[in-house]
């Protein structure tokens, strides 16, 4: 049987982390082989990276020092935990991957996507996402969210631009992988957003 690559992506507060959890149940009640994971981190040595990436204490972390550490825990990811279990056939549902750089380090840092696919050329070992859900909220809606709760890292910290730069970025990408993007109204309820993506996948896994 063939794996099945799913991601998830948008800015902070879009509620990947709530929707990544229910869909992770979902496919284990219908009885689908999944394993779930997340960027930067998954890894032993991906959340160390993560600890790096997203310390407050770290705000001195230039944008090439960031877009390299991202792409390191990336390699790691790949090889030890997407690709075998792919191989494996299994479902692997990914908080984050690839776009995350293009957005955050491409367009947020104003980096280019050029330079952010280059870099990451040997880390995915020509792994991609046979699905990717953008949940589609502004930055000042996905901050809005983010304020009820304490947990703020080095990447909350950034400018109100980056975040606008960050967002239009997700956009252009998603035109540019419009076969695999699947964009999603996140503004909407919890349950209702999971109904949309529930469909989705069954629409892909079940074919």
């Amino acid at each position: 049987m063939q794996g099945f690559f799913i991601t998830f992506e948008g800015v902070e507060g879009s509620g990947k982390s709530t929707q990544v959890g229910l869909l992770a149940s979902n496919l284990r009640e219908d009885g689908y082989d999944i394993v779930v994971t997340r960027e930067p981190g998954g890894t032993r040595i991906g959340e160390l990276i993560r600890e790096i990436t997203h310390s407050k204490d770290n705000v001195d972390l230039t944008a090439v020092s960031e877009t390299y550490l991202m792409s390191s825990s990336r390699a790691q990811h790949v090889r030890e935990i997407i690709s075998p279990a792919l191989k494996a056939g299994k479902i692997v549902i990914c908080d984050r991957f690839i776009d995350s750089s293009l957005a955050y380090q491409g367009y947020g840092r104003e980096l280019g996507e050029k330079a952010i696919e280059e870099l990451n050329k040997l880390a995915l070992d020509s792994i991609m996402p046979d699905l990717t859900f953008f949940l589609d909220v502004t930055p000042g809606v996905g901050f809005a969210r983010r304020n009820h709760t304490d947990k703020i890292d080095r990447l909350d910290l950034q400018k109100e631009d980056f975040y606008n730069r960050v967002y239009t970025g997700y956009h252009e990408i998603a035109k540019k992988f419009k076969d695999r993007f699947y964009i999603v109204d996140s503004t909407k309820s919890i349950n209702k957003v999971a109904e949309i993506i529930w469909e989705k996948i069954i629409s892909k896994i079940k074919k």
